[in-house]
C-alpha cells in the first residue's frame, strides 16, 4: 500500500452544479412572498383599526386568505391535500365549539332527555386553597396589584391574554405553508390536548373565580376585565357573529384553562429543535405569564392551569412515543428488505460455511510443528 498522500482534487466552478440546475424554477415564488408581506401588512392595519379578530370565523377567514396567498401556483395535487387538511381542521374547531357548549347545557340522549353535570363550585377553590397555604390567588393578586389606572404589568397581563386568540393559530399556518409534515405533528398534539379538554369541559363543568365571587358570594367581589391593558395600548379585540349561531361559549368551561394549554403546546413544540438550556428557559416564561395573567384577572383558578399543562404534556408523550414506535418498525421493515442488511445482523458463524473452516484440518501437534 502506498504511504504517499493523494493531493486533494477539485472541482472546476464552472463543472460545479448549482441548487438551480437541480431544482425547478419556481416562478410563482416572488408571488407567493409579495403576497404574503401584503397580507401581514393589512392583518396589521386591521388590527390598528378595526382590532384583533377573536371570533371564530373572523380568525378562519384570515387564515384562509393568508393560505391563498401561501399556495399560490402549487400543484393541483397540493391544493387537494389543502382541501382536506382545512376540512379536518373546521371539523376539529366545530367539535370543540358544540363539546364546550355541553359543559353547561349538558349532552342529549336521543332528544329524550339531557344528562347535566353538576357544576364545581368550591372544589377548585379548595385545592387552590390547599396549594397555598389557606389562600386565595385570585384575590391575594388583585388585593395587592388591582388598581383603577393602567399599570404597566396590566398592559402584560392583558397582551399575553389576548395572545390566545392568534399564536396557536399563526403556528398552524406556518407550518402548514413550511412544512405538512411538522404541521401533521403540531395538530396530531394539539387536536389530542383540544379533545381531552371537550371531555372534561362536560364531566367537570367548572365555575371560574369570577363567576365565584358574583354569584356564588365565595369571597369579595373580583375585578373582571381582561382587556383593558390591551385597550391602554390603543387595540381592540373585532368580533362579528355573522348571525350564524358558531360560538357556543360557555363561562363554566374553565377546567381545564386551554389559555395555559396554548401557550405551552407553541414552546413545547419547538423545543427539539432548541440546544441552548437559557432559551427553552426563557420560552417556558410565557405560559408561566400566562397562568399567572389568569388568576390575577380572575379567568382561572391554578388548577386549572396545572391541569391544562398536564394534558398538554400528556399528548407530547403520548405522540412522541408513537412516532418513535413508527420510525422503529419503518426502520426495522427497510433493514429486512435489503438481503446484505441482513446478513450483517447474524453472528459471523453463521453467514460463513462450515465447509470453508473445518474444525478438524489442523490438529493441535500439527499448528505446534508448523508454528516451529
Amino acid at each position: 500500500m502506498s504511504t504517499t498522500a493523494e493531493a486533494p482534487t477539485f472541482v472546476a466552478a464552472s463543472t460545479r452544479l448549482r441548487l438551480s440546475d437541480l431544482v425547478p424554477y419556481d416562478e410563482f415564488r416572488v408571488a407567493r412572498l409579495a403576497l404574503m408581506f401584503e397580507f401581514l401588512f393589512i392583518y396589521l392595519w386591521w388590527l390598528r383599526i378595526m382590532g384583533l379578530p377573536v371570533d371564530r370565523i373572523s380568525v378562519a377567514i384570515s387564515v384562509g386568505i393568508f393560505l391563498v396567498c401561501a399556495f399560490i401556483g402549487r400543484s393541483w395535487r397540493t391544493w387537494g391535500v389543502l382541501l382536506l387538511d382545512c376540512l379536518a381542521y373546521s371539523v376539529m374547531w366545530w367539535t370543540y365549539e358544540a363539546t364546550r357548549g355541553a359543559a353547561d347545557d349538558g349532552i342529549g340522549v336521543l332528544g329524550l332527555f339531557r344528562i347535566k353535570f353538576p357544576r364545581q363550585v368550591d372544589s377548585m377553590r379548595d385545592i387552590d386553597r390547599v396549594m397555598f397555604f389557606g389562600n386565595d390567588p385570585n384575590v391575594v393578586l388583585q388585593d395587592h396589584f388591582w388598581e383603577p389606572s393602567v399599570r404597566w404589568y396590566d398592559v402584560v397581563a392583558s397582551t399575553t391574554y389576548m395572545t390566545h386568540f392568534v399564536l396557536p393559530i399563526i403556528t398552524m399556518a406556518v407550518l402548514w405553508v413550511v412544512s405538512r409534515r411538522q404541521w401533521v405533528r403540531f395538530m396530531k398534539r394539539f387536536a389530542t390536548l383540544l379533545g381531552v379538554a371537550c371531555v372534561l369541559f362536560v364531566l367537570l363543568p367548572t365555575v371560574p373565580p369570577w363567576m365565584a365571587a358574583e354569584q356564588y358570594d365565595l369571597f369579595g367581589r373580583l375585578h373582571r376585565d381582561a382587556g383593558r391593558g390591551f385597550r391602554h395600548l390603543g387595540f381592540k379585540g373585532f368580533v362579528n357573529d355573522y348571525h350564524i349561531a358558531l360560538s357556543n361559549g360557555n363561562a363554566v368551561a374553565a377546567m381545564p384553562s386551554l389559555h395555559a394549554s396554548f401557550a405551552f403546546v407553541v414552546p413545547l413544540f419547538f423545543f427539539e429543535w432548541i440546544r441552548r438550556r437559557w432559551v427553552k428557559a426563557a420560552l417556558l416564561l410565557f405560559p408561566v405569564t400566562m397562568l399567572a395573567s389568569l388568576v390575577y384577572l380572575g379567568e382561572h383558578w391554578v388548577i386549572d392551569g396545572l391541569v391544562g399543562w398536564g394534558i398538554t404534556a400528556g399528548a407530547f408523550w403520548f405522540w412522541n412515543r408513537m412516532e418513535q414506535r413508527t420510525r422503529s418498525v419503518r426502520s426495522l421493515r427497510a433493514r429486512e428488505g435489503f438481503p446484505m442488511a441482513a446478513a450483517l445482523r447474524q453472528p459471523l458463524d453463521d453467514r460463513l460455511p462450515a465447509e470453508q473452516f473445518p474444525s478438524d484440518q489442523f490438529s493441535s501437534d500439527q499448528f505446534t510443528t508448523a508454528s516451529q
